[in-house]
């Protein structure tokens, strides 16, 4: 599943498929499903009205970034390392970013759960 959407005035494709753990194992030496667990906890701070210290401390905005490069990477295998690609945005706005990314990640969840 693909899904394009527009950081910092470019189109940018990610790409959700059944490789997608074992590329992110194999570039970050991390479980993807482990890690996309951690990102559930920002949903949790984005209902928050105040943010607390403990609920930043569980969060390791790493897996943020991580996940969104290997989707991007996955749909298009001549981007640059995650820094140089990082580098190539003036902004890249996580809190719209993870979000659309989730309901990308979800939907091969529920395909693969609906399939069993």
């Amino acid at each position: 599943m693909e899904k394009t959407l527009t950081i910092d005035g470019r189109e940018v494709r990610f790409k959700s498929n059944g490789s997608l753990p074992l590329r992110y194992k194999a570039q970050f030496g991390r479980d993807l499903f482990k890690d996309i667990l951690k990102m559930a906890s920002l949903e949790e701070l984005a209902n928050k009205k105040k943010i607390d210290v403990k609920t930043l401390e569980v969060l390791d905005f790493e897996v943020f970034y991580n996940v969104a490069w290997i989707m991007a990477k996955t749909a298009d295998p001549s981007i640059p390392d995650p820094i140089k690609w990082l580098d190539g945005f003036d902004a890249f706005p996580m809190a719209e970013i993870i979000p659309e990314l989730q309901d990308l990640l979800s939907s091969n969840f529920v395909q693969m759960k609906k399939k069993l």
